[in-house]
Formats: C-alpha cells, sequence, structure tokens
C-alpha cells in the first residue's frame, strides 16, 4: 500500500484514529509522533470527572476547612514581633510596622473575591544606617512565613537595553522560592533591599541616561502597584524568542530597606537644625543624635526617590542607629548571637569558650569607633578568633578564655587601628 504523502494523514489519533481537521486538533503527547485528538481528551476528562466525582468534592471540602483553619492560625502582630525579639535586638518602632503588614497581609489573601471592600497592599520602605538590622529583619520574618517570600537586591538593575537586570527579574527569585508556582508566588513578599542605591543624582529630572536610577524607579512603578508582568523563568535579559511567564502583582507585598546614607542633611535642613555661625539652630525637641527618627516623605524625594514610587511605598519607617548597650545585647542575646556561634564551633571540637566581660565591652568600644555598626561586630571577633580557630582544633585543650589583652593583641596584628588604653 502507498505511503500518505500528507502531514495530516500521518497525524492519527492513537485512541479512535481521527485524522485533524477544522474542528478536531491533536494533542502531541511525551512519546514521539503520538497523538490524542481533542475528542478524546475530552472524553478522558469527563470519565475521570465521573470516576473521581465524590473524591472530589470531599477534597474540595478538605480544601475549605484547611483555609478556615489557616485563618485562625495566622500569628497577630503580637506574635510576630515577639518571634523578631528573639533574633533582632531593638528597633521595636520597624517589628511593630512590619508586624501589621504582614498580618494585613495575610487577612488580605483571605479576603472573600466577592467582598465589597478591596484591602489594598501597604507596601513598606524602610531606612536605617549600614548595619542596624534590616536584612536581618527580613530574613528573620521569612522563617514565620507560610507564603513565599525572597530577598532580591536592587544595585543589579538596570534600565531595559542596558548591561544588567531587568526589573521583570526580581521576580524570578520569587517564583524560585514558590517552585515556580504562579499562583502561590502571587501571594508572595519580596524584599528590595539596598533600594537607595536607585536614587537618581539630582532632585531635578535627569535630562540624560540614568541607566541605575531614575529609569529603574520608572521600572518599578508597575511591580509596586499591581500589574501583570511578563517573568523570564531563569532571570536575567529577556529576548523575543523567549519563553515568559505571567504573574499578577497585585497581592505581592513589596518591602523596601536602604540606608541613604546622607539622608540625615536633608532632614535637618528641612528642621532647620544646621550649623549657622558659631551657634547651632536647633529647634526645641529635636534629638541631634538620630535625625532619622524625623523621616519623612519629603525627605526621600530630596534624597532622589521619584513621587511615584514614594507613593507606592505608603509605610515609611526608620531604624535607629545602635547605642552601646544595644551593641552589647546584639553580641549574646539573639538566638544567633555572635559569641554563641563560637561557644557551638568551639563545643564540636569539645573545647568551652569563655569571652570575659571587659572583653566583650572592647569589642563593642571598637564597634563605635569603627562606626561599622553591628556587621563591625563579627568582622572584630573574626579577627580576634582566627589564631584560636585554627590551632585550637590540633591541640588538646578544653577550654580557652578570650581576655581583653588577648584580644587587643590580636586586633593590632590584623592591622586594626587600635588605641592604647
Amino acid at each position: 500500500m502507498a505511503k500518505k504523502k500528507s502531514d495530516d494523514q500521518d497525524m492519527r489519533c492513537a485512541f479512535c484514529g481521527a485524522i485533524p481537521d477544522a474542528t478536531n486538533i491533536m494533542v502531541p503527547s511525551p512519546i514521539s509522533n503520538v497523538y490524542i485528538c481533542s475528542e478524546c481528551v475530552d472524553h478522558i476528562q469527563e470519565a475521570v470527572r465521573e470516576f473521581t466525582g465524590g473524591a472530589a468534592s470531599s477534597s474540595d471540602k478538605a480544601k475549605a476547612s484547611a483555609k478556615v483553619q489557616k485563618l485562625k492560625e495566622i500569628p497577630k502582630p503580637a506574635e510576630i514581633c515577639e518571634f523578631l525579639n528573639s533574633y533582632v535586638i531593638g528597633q521595636e518602632s520597624a517589628k511593630k510596622y512590619l508586624s501589621v503588614a504582614v498580618y494585613n497581609h495575610y487577612k488580605r489573601l483571605a479576603q472573600n473575591a466577592d467582598d465589597e471592600v478591596d484591602i489594598e497592599k501597604s507596601n513598606i520602605i524602610m531606612v536605617g544606617p549600614t548595619g542596624t538590622g534590616k536584612t536581618l529583619l527580613a530574613k528573620t520574618i521569612a522563617r514565620l512565613l507560610d507564603v513565599p517570600f525572597t530577598i532580591v537586591d536592587a544595585t543589579v538593575l538596570t534600565e531595559a537595553g542596558y548591561v544588567g537586570e531587568d526589573i521583570e527579574s526580581l521576580l524570578t527569585r520569587l517564583l524560585q522560592a514558590a517552585d515556580y508556582n504562579v499562583e502561590k508566588a502571587e501571594k508572595g513578599i519580596v524584599f528590595i533591599d539596598e533600594i537607595d542605591k536607585i536614587a537618581r543624582k539630582g532632585d531635578n529630572p535627569s535630562i540624560t541616561r540614568d541607566v541605575s536610577g531614575e529609569g529603574v524607579q520608572q521600572g518599578l512603578l508597575k511591580l509596586l502597584e499591581g500589574s501583570v508582568v511578563n517573568v523570564p523563568p531563569q532571570g536575567g535579559r529577556k529576548h523575543p524568542e523567549q519563553r515568559m511567564i505571567p504573574v499578577n502583582t497585585k497581592n505581592i507585598l513589596f518591602i523596601c530597606g536602604g540606608a541613604f546614607d546622607g539622608i540625615e542633611r536633608k532632614i535637618a535642613q528641612r528642621l532647620n537644625s544646621h550649623v549657622v555661625g558659631y551657634t547651632n539652630s536647633v529647634r526645641p525637641g529635636v534629638n541631634r543624635d538620630n535625625f532619622l527618627q524625623y523621616v519623612a516623605p519629603q525627605d526621600l524625594k530630596s534624597f532622589g526617590l521619584i513621587p511615584e514610587i514614594i507613593g507606592r511605598l505608603p509605610i515609611l519607617t526608620h531604624l535607629d542607629p545602635l547605642d552601646r548597650d544595644a551593641l552589647r545585647r546584639v553580641l549574646t542575646e539573639p538566638k544567633n548571637a555572635i559569641i554563641k556561634q563560637y561557644h557551638k564551633l568551639l563545643e564540636m571540637d569539645g573545647v568551652e569558650l569563655e569571652f570575659e566581660s571587659a572583653t566583650l565591652d572592647l569589642i563593642v568600644d571598637k564597634a563605635i569607633e569603627y562606626k561599622l555598626g553591628a556587621r563591625g561586630l563579627r568582622s572584630i571577633v573574626e579577627s580576634i578568633m582566627i589564631d584560636a580557630m585554627y590551632e585550637i582544633p590540633s591541640q588538646k585543650v578544653k577550654n580557652f578564655t578570650v581576655t581583653p589583652d588577648y584580644a587587643l593583641e590580636k586586633l593590632r596584628n590584623a592591622n586594626f587601628e587600635v588605641n592604647n588604653l
């Protein structure tokens, strides 16, 4: 029998033998050269529904009851704040804002679709010096959440067409955190770190290209507001032939954080608290040691954020600089405190580690002197402990005590500029 030349004749349904036509299309299967017509697909779906009808209805009931149970298990703001207290020292104002925002985000996701009152999301922006706990707050709250959570960096973003990453690549990380479940990712939370690095270079609109500043802010507008965005599944640059995943950002909560180095001058200028001649002109009641507590949206605008993006970040909170007492607590109190980490590391070698109280005070004093914040504590402790961590595992030592003299000697050897005490 002669072989038919028509491709349609070769493309037959493996079930009924039909050939494709205007009303009956062929669906390819994972097996090569094997097809199923659309009519057979419909018949199979009907058979599956009839066979599993009772099970499906009970499954739907289970899902409904699970949803109601989940609503009752939503952590309250006070509970979220208490969890943050276990890892983050101080910053009560930022913890309160974050706890309420996350709690409301959960309730917003649980809202019925036919509800007359449409609860809008309240994106957050946190302003605080480096080393005060912005990223730590985000990482800590991610441990508690039952929704996809990701931390992304704004410093790699550039305008479309330039070297760097597109705005949509922020959502690629969220998709990965949700195992590429789009419906799950559309209810997640994104923490955008270093948001101040995309501020435009001047307060006036730029007449030239600002490929990593104002243009990136304008690209972020549609993400923050809520729209359907085509996301490249592997991140990076988009190209016309690449497969895209549409993601609706309407229910994604965005939390932004940045150091905004130098914004204190903008705040002081607004409060008329700058130096005039030989005397200080200070408004009564203004704390000159912490201008960040008076931060306002107009200060962000003066720093370089465009008004449109400020309007889409309605909740503005600040993080206080860590004083001596707070840094001392950071060393020892949190569950993942630096000193506790070194205790655990040497405990695994059968060695009991002890830091004298005066040594801890020395570490805190040096962190304040170098103005490194909480991150400076780790670099100082690393410099002190590096030789001990190298030598002790090879020695038969059961106890090791870090004294102030030992700490000073190691800091000098590490080329830290240490004053004589």
